[in-house]
């Protein structure tokens, strides 16, 4: 059974500030554009710029994160050729941001939504280029991604093809025999760990504890087992600063820790048994 992670795929912009170039009138304000509405009708659930030269739509998420889709409700009228910037600067109104994505092809009053690599932003833009435009939007929904998916991930030993890369594919799967945990030979120090290639400041890991069964037997649970964050590689990384201790997962269940910020390139999890079977593991930086 393919079960793909869909924790903390909150809209982060639901309610959150937004301003635009200009407004046609009181009822199109760029806030219509984050009120959690879809419907396509105009009065009061739809952001409506004037008819402008490069009309502009910006929401502040208020912090940074690590965005990697975006969803597009259009207005009544047509936006292609609409471009999404994502960034931290405020410069151009934060148009001159970096490019995430350009709407070619949206229907008047269709969704779309964009995927795309992480990028960092708080800021989310929509800028429609060329003279005599008006850029209406009934929502943009903005959501952030789990760092960890898709990462180069290594672990003490292997065993029985069980490797490292299994518990970052997305899968939460929990039955071992089905192939999507990894599971490290019997032996201390069992461990595992996620390479994010750059630093990040890490908010959240979730983790995905195997099913226990028959088949599974002599696989001990994950309680007790340690997350570390940090930059180093001394002691394949389990020395790096501890984050959490993991407890009260239930069986073939998913639990997310959070804690105080913690800046790491490396995830690590440390088992307190010679075996160490992990379903999946998320990081998140909100």
């Amino acid at each position: 059974m393919d079960i793909r992670s869909q924790t903390h795929m909150e809209n982060l912009a639901l309610g959150a500030s937004a301003v635009q170039s200009s407004t046609y009138n009181s009822i199109g304000m760029a806030h219509e554009a984050v009120d959690g509405k879809r419907p396509t009708n105009y009065k009061h659930t739809c952001s409506h710029t004037a008819i402008q030269n490069n009309p502009w739509w910006r929401v502040d998420l208020m912090k940074v994160y690590h965005i990697t889709r975006i969803t597009i409700t259009s207005g009544e009228e047509q936006i292609s050729g609409a471009e999404i910037h994502i960034g931290n600067g405020r410069t151009n109104n934060g148009n001159s941001n970096q490019l995430a994505a350009t709407v070619w092809s949206i229907p008047s009053g269709g969704t779309v939504s964009f995927n795309f690599t992480p990028i960092e932003g708080q800021y989310v833009n929509i800028f429609l280029p060329g003279m005599h435009r008006a850029l209406s939007l009934c929502e943009v929904e903005v959501f952030a991604g789990n760092l960890a998916l898709g990462a180069r991930a290594v672990q003490s030993s292997i065993i029985f093809g069980f490797n490292a890369q299994n518990a970052v594919d997305g899968n939460r799967d929990t039955a071992v025999i089905h192939g999507s945990c990894s599971l490290t030979q019997p032996g201390r120090p069992s461990w595992w760990r996620v390479d994010l290639k750059k630093v990040h400041k890490i908010r959240k890991v979730t983790i995905t504890d195997h099913k226990h069964n028959n088949q599974n037997a002599g696989i001990e649970d994950i309680e007790g087992s340690l997350i570390r964050i940090g930059n180093s590689l001394e002691n394949n990384g389990n020395n790096n600063p501890l984050a959490a201790v993991i407890r009260n997962i239930p069986i073939a269940g998913t639990k997310t820790f959070e804690f105080a910020p913690i800046y790491g390139r490396y995830v690590n999890i440390v088992g307190k048994d010679p075996h160490l079977c992990v379903c999946e593991v998320e990081v998140f930086c909100w």
